[in-house]
């Protein structure tokens, strides 16, 4: 399997390079944008925007609509701050938002840990078959349903 080359980041680390590449981007980096990449990337398994907006609520002390919140996790997609899991109308933070890349989710059906991985030979097909069929895709979404090794 071909991997890429990058560092992922956690913790402060990830918020300093999550704030520097949204600033590239040409946005803002903002309180709220902040609390929300943090809850999101203090989640252990992919989150719903109820999710997020709930948590993001009890910590600000008011109400966080879930609209708000969709409307920043799609600057963060935009961005390559956060990935949506399709099929599970979720979103985890991209622990390498410096690195531009399509990546394959491993989803378990039984517990719903998601599990990110690079490779670049199996989404460069992806990619070469939807050019073959006059396709241009823009971010190529690959998910994999199944049972992660604690669950089996």
């Amino acid at each position: 399997m071909h991997a890429h080359d990058h560092h992922e980041h956690s913790g402060e680390a990830l918020s300093r390079v999550a704030e520097a590449t949204l600033v590239r981007s040409g946005e803002q980096w903002t309180a709220m944008r902040a609390r929300i990449f943090s809850v999101l990337a203090g989640f252990e398994k992919p989150a719903s925007a109820y999710d997020i907006a709930d948590a993001v609520s009890q910590a600000e002390g008011r109400r966080v609509a879930p609209n708000s919140v969709y409307r920043i996790l799609d600057l963060f997609v935009n961005a390559n701050l956060a990935r949506r899991v399709e099929s599970a109308n979720a979103y985890v933070a991209n622990a390498h938002p410096d690195c531009l890349h399509d990546c394959i989710f491993l989803v378990c059906d039984s517990c719903g840990q998601t599990t990110h991985i690079d490779d670049d030979s199996i989404t460069g097909t992806v990619r070469s078959a939807a050019a073959s069929a006059g396709f241009a895709a823009v971010r190529p979404v690959i998910e994999v349903r199944g049972k992660c090794a604690a669950c089996r």
